[in-house]
């Protein structure tokens, strides 16, 4: 059976790594696409728009993964990659890091800045507060207000979250179902007559 959960970070953190002068200021945040993972970024370019470099990388969607990293004018893979190592050593998905560099006069070499870039962001994790996720699909039920005690039964053996519910002659129902869970609720669902079930996209 596939994994149907995920870690992720709750919230921002911050780590700093310091050598030779130079600062290295690490931010972790949850960013569950790619355009939010562009607007954070352009959000700490903003607050630190003096310093030097603003490195980053982003892994998001556990279950299509896209990832990105990016070294902002430092050597080729002396910062990226470093950075989204850390991600994937850490297993961590939906989750942008940008670490900002402020030099210090002295050049650190490849295997330096590797290390500095390595360190800050690794320092931003450990303070980050990781939580795992579970992956789910969307489910619209609809019925009449008979069947409410049958389908809150259903909700409340499976634990199912309700994320929707409006009550009137025909009630409709939003719930969110764990993915490996799927087929046995919907099956389960499915047995109650009078009761449609219908998937939502994009969930």
């Amino acid at each position: 059976m596939e994994q149907d959960f995920y870690k992720t970070v709750k919230g921002v953190s911050e780590g700093l790594y310091k050598e030779k002068g130079s600062k290295f200021i690490a931010r972790v945040f949850p960013a569950e696409s790619e355009e939010e993972a562009r607007l954070l970024l352009a959000s700490v370019k903003k607050e630190f728009h003096d310093a030097r470099h603003h490195c980053y990388a982003y892994r998001i969607n556990p279950e299509k993964e896209e990832f990105r990293s990016n070294d902002d004018g430092e050597p080729s893979g002396t910062a990226g990659k470093p950075i989204l190592n850390q991600l994937l050593s850490f297993g961590l998905f939906n989750v942008l890091v940008v670490v900002v560099r402020y030099f210090g006069g002295t050049k650190l070499g490849v295997s330096g800045l590797i290390l500095a870039y390595k360190n800050a962001t690794h320092d931003a994790l450990e303070r980050a507060e990781i939580v795992t996720v579970f992956i789910t699909r969307a489910l619209e039920l609809s019925f009449e207000y008979s069947l409410m005690n049958d389908v809150m039964r259903i909700v409340k053996d499976e634990r199912l979250q309700i994320t929707g519910q409006q009550f009137e002659m025909i009630c409709k129902m939003k719930i969110n179902v764990k993915k490996n869970d799927l087929e046995k609720v919907v099956n389960r669902l499915n047995k109650v007559r009078g009761l449609t079930v219908s998937l939502l996209k994009n969930s």
